[in-house]
């Protein structure tokens, strides 16, 4: 894997071309792992024109999420973090994330303020 670094992006060569991760996107997710365990879950979830969500899980269950351009940037980005691993929600998964007090009520939005 060859790596560019510029002021604003690292670029990533990966099959099918070059891929570019915003360096506070990178320094963000790796802080994220650092501070909650040392590894962590990433599940990557298109949400439309804004993008794709990854998700995160620390191994002590707390979450994070960043938004990426898309589905090829996702995957980059866990590949670049040491300790990150591509997961799926499933039982086990959701059995260990911790989410803060009021989380629900923010991803609700206006649906939970009715």
């Amino acid at each position: 894997m060859a790596d560019q670094k510029t002021d604003e992006t690292t670029t990533t060569e990966q099959a099918g071309g070059e891929v570019r991760i915003a360096r506070g996107t990178l320094a963000a997710v790796t802080r994220f792992v650092r501070r909650n365990g040392g590894s962590a879950k990433a599940v990557v979830e298109p949400v439309g024109a804004d993008g794709v969500r990854v998700l995160l899980v620390g191994d002590n269950g707390v979450m994070g999420d960043q938004v990426v351009d898309d589905v090829a940037t996702a995957n980059a980005l866990v590949e670049r973090v040491d300790g990150l691993e591509i997961s799926e929600w499933d039982r086990e998964l959701s059995s260990v994330a911790n989410p803060r007090d009021g989380h629900h009520a923010k991803m609700a939005g206006w649906v939970a303020r009715t």
